[in-house]
């Protein structure tokens, strides 16, 4: 019998990213030494029948179609969030006036103001948070983050990113909450990952120049009538970061091929580093201190010199998993929650890319360079 506390769990959602949150909590709790023992309590969906089978396949004691209920029950200490993207603000807000700590999949809110006032709530109440932007909490990236804080690439120059899929490459497929007018679009989905990452290595962004496509205008809504697009299937930005470099990035969910390109590429005076989520367990470092007729891109390949790789197996190049990042971003959470450490990445630095989208989007529309708010 375990002495830790317990730390029950509420999760809204039973989709592709519910399924990935609970594979985070039943793989931290195997992999790491958590501050509490995690009990997974009950899951709510639209459902009670999906909400049922959820919890018979995942493991939790009960199961719901009131999502409110479940965030009213003084058993709840966290409330998980995986529901639609406009669900998140009324979800979060519910939850943080019950006193719960919150877990939210990005993005944090459609709007700005929306992430805002999340934010300011969650702080007021003293409650801690995490938006799930797991693609950080690779090894590789943490590498990559201190082999330049590090100056091992010298002064930095430029900066390359781009996160592209395609899963929107089909014009015939339908309407989705992806494409809602407030927040929706390629920029949103996914360069919230490119815009992340971005600032994670080279700090902060402050100018920025939009330009924001929509390729598919119109899509079947649910009643098989066409429904006009206005969001960008493809969104990119030319940037400028508080360092001195410039750089880009591109959101594009109609990349025929493409089903997780998130990549970057780093240029600085000494060297340059390249990395691909397609082999995420890689970063290339080219060094100009390398002998004449010896230099080229070396592959670093994950290993447990690269903590927390370790913890999930003792051999270098047997490679971590999508979902394992998720246990990683899990560990770090409720370090946070235990007071361990500050938050990983919680509403405010969700308000933060939320400020960065929309400062782009207003780029595009204006059609010049925006400062960062």
């Amino acid at each position: 019998m375990s002495d830790k506390p317990k730390l029950r769990i509420g999760l809204i959602g039973t989709g592709f990213m519910g399924k990935t949150h609970v594979f985070g909590f039943a793989t931290a709790a195997k992999v790491f030494d958590l501050p509490f023992e995690v009990e997974l309590h009950t899951v709510a969906d639209v459902t009670e029948s999906a909400a049922r089978k959820a919890a018979e396949a995942w493991g939790f004691a009960h199961a719901t179609a009131d999502w409110r209920q479940m965030v009213a029950d003084p058993a709840i200490d966290l409330v998980d969030i995986t529901a639609p993207n406009a669900l998140h603000k009324d979800m979060a807000l519910a939850a943080i006036r019950a006193g719960k700590h919150v877990y939210c999949e990005k993005p944090l809110a459609p709007l700005a103001a929306d992430a805002q006032e999340m934010a300011l709530a969650a702080e007021a109440a003293g409650v801690r948070t995490q938006v799930g932007f797991n693609y950080l909490c690779n090894p590789m990236l943490h590498l990559a983050h201190d082999m330049i804080a590090a100056g091992e690439l010298g002064e930095i120059r430029a900066y390359r990113g781009v996160h592209a899929e395609d899963y929107m490459a089909d014009a015939t497929g339908p309407f989705t909450f992806r494409h809602d007018p407030a927040g929706g679009g390629a920029l949103a989905d996914i360069g919230s990952h490119a815009l992340a990452t971005a600032e994670f290595l080279l700090g902060p962004i402050t100018r920025v120049m939009g330009d924001c496509v929509t390729v598919i205008d119109s899509r079947p809504g649910s009643d098989g009538q066409p429904r006009a697009v206005e969001v960008d299937d493809i969104g990119r930005a030319f940037l400028r970061f508080a360092n001195g470099a410039s750089g880009s990035i591109e959101a594009n969910w109609i990349a025929t091929g493409r089903k997780m390109q998130h990549d970057f590429e780093v240029y600085g005076s000494k060297g340059a580093l390249v990395f691909s989520q397609e082999r995420f367990n890689e970063l290339h470092f080219y060094a100009t201190t390398d002998a004449a007729g010896r230099r080229g891109f070396r592959r670093i390949e994950a290993a447990p010199d690269h903590a927390p790789y370790g913890a999930f197996c003792v051999a270098p190049g047997h490679q971590l998993g999508f979902n394992d990042l998720k246990a990683i971003e899990v560990a770090g959470y409720l370090a946070a929650i235990a007071g361990k450490r500050a938050e990983p990445f919680g509403f405010r630095a969700g308000l933060r890319i939320q400020t960065l989208i929309e400062t782009i989007q207003n780029s595009a529309r204006a059609g010049s360079w925006l400062a960062v708010p």
